[in-house]
């Protein structure tokens, strides 16, 4: 009973994680936007820096931005903080859900680290912790007078935490971790910094004092932080469904070349916000770094020895399915996938807490795993995202065989069975 609560709770959580991730993503972009998009006038109400005239839904609104704060307080205030919080609450409810209950099947590799649950538990939390800490500190030394030389440091921090990541946790684990400790960074900078300086300046006008304009400018700075981290941290949380972004060794490399692609982006939208200029340039920039991304995730490392088997000579048919299933290697495929894959991939799983295969994926009969044998090219020949944190020890030659199976089924021009 418990297992089959536990999917319903995951999906549901899941759910809460979305709708509020859009909200916040949403008002994010939209003050940003709203802030680069004000215009100074020449009659405009003491004290206001810009204002903008804007449309929505047949109405017509009139914005305007305090340098610090108006003279006087109005008695209602819409604080924009509860998107953050319940879009990393639920995060990190979903992170506990699937990778912390579960830290053999997802969080572990004993290949790289032979970890035990509590300690890679404990790893993930105080990683995420410790990165809040370091980024903290940055943000307030002496680079904070510096955007460009802060952002740089920033960038190499959380690039080389997404190593350290690799080095502990499996593919999976590891980008997730990195998705986390940006989303941790970006809630804390709303918790910690934003509103607590924003209720300060509240408090000093009810009090008739004049508002520190440090205040403003920090929470503005992490405010920006936030919106140049938003697209990565969504790349990167989605990736733990496509293992060609996490199953490879260059997966902290990847999640480096998704923050530039981010920044190039958001570049481009907030330099037309701010100015009207439409900087094209960073449209192809930011598809080149892709492409890179692309290249290393095909890129051999350690899979060099599985993918060499692939590349000895064939006889290709006209239908790549069929070539499978007439393969004379498709009987060893079979004896390892039973061995290595099908506890998993059954209709009665024997891993411990599954009620049905993964994704509905079954790898029991010879025609279930010609039908899988796509799914079986990405996931374990091209990357090793299963069997996960490589839990059942698939060996390297065994990869190999696997690929010399695949490969009678790569018909030239064709492409249909892989």
């Amino acid at each position: 009973m418990w297992t089959y609560l536990s999917e319903w709770l995951q999906l549901a959580v899941r759910w809460i994680h979305v709708v509020t991730a859009i909200a916040w993503i949403g008002s994010s972009f939209y003050f940003i936007a709203l802030d680069l998009g004000l215009r100074k006038r020449r009659v405009l109400p003491e004290g206001v820096a810009g204002d903008a005239w804007q449309v929505h839904g047949g109405g017509f609104y009139h914005m305007q931005k305090y340098t610090v704060a108006p003279e006087e307080m109005p008695d209602e205030l819409t604080w924009f903080k509860w998107e953050s919080y319940s879009t990393w609450l639920s995060g990190f409810a979903l992170l506990f859900l699937l990778y912390y209950l579960h830290p053999a099947l997802y969080l572990i590799s004993p290949e790289k680290v032979d970890l035990p649950a509590w300690g890679a538990v404990l790893i993930g939390i105080a990683g995420l912790a410790l990165g809040w800490i370091v980024y903290d500190l940055l943000c307030k030394s002496r680079l904070r007078a510096n955007d460009t030389a802060l952002l740089a440091v920033l960038f190499v921090f959380v690039v080389a935490s997404s190593f350290l990541f690799d080095q502990v946790f499996s593919g999976r684990g590891a980008m997730l971790h990195t998705g986390a400790l940006i989303a941790t960074i970006m809630s804390a900078n709303v918790f910690f910094i934003i509103i607590p300086n924003q209720k300060i300046v509240v408090a000093d006008l009810k009090a008739g004092k004049s508002p520190d304009p440090a205040l403003g400018k920090a929470a503005k700075q992490r405010s920006l932080h936030n919106n140049y981290l938003t697209l990565p941290v969504v790349f990167l949380m989605l990736s733990n469904h496509y293992p060609l972004a996490f199953a490879t060794e260059w997966n902290w490399v990847i999640a480096g070349l998704v923050l530039l692609i981010g920044a190039v982006v958001r570049h481009f939208f907030n330099t037309m916000h701010a100015t009207g200029e439409k900087l094209w340039w960073c449209w192809p920039l930011a598809g080149i770094f892709f492409i890179i991304v692309i290249t290393l995730s095909g890129a051999p490392g350690w899979r060099s020895g599985a993918d060499a088997g692939a590349t000895s000579q064939r006889e290709f048919s006209a239908d790549p399915q069929y070539a499978l299933a007439h393969s004379p290697h498709l009987q060893d495929a079979e004896a390892i996938i039973a061995a290595r894959c099908s506890m998993c991939h059954a209709k009665e799983p024997l891993w411990p807490g599954m009620i049905h295969a993964p994704k509905n994926v079954r790898l029991e009969t010879a025609d279930e795993i010609v039908h899988y044998a796509a799914l079986i090219e990405r996931q374990a020949v091209r990357s090793h995202a299963m069997p996960p944190g490589n839990v059942t020890g698939l060996e390297p030659s065994e990869r190999a065989v696997l690929a010399t199976w695949l490969a009678d089924g790569q018909t030239p021009g064709l492409g249909k069975g892989l």
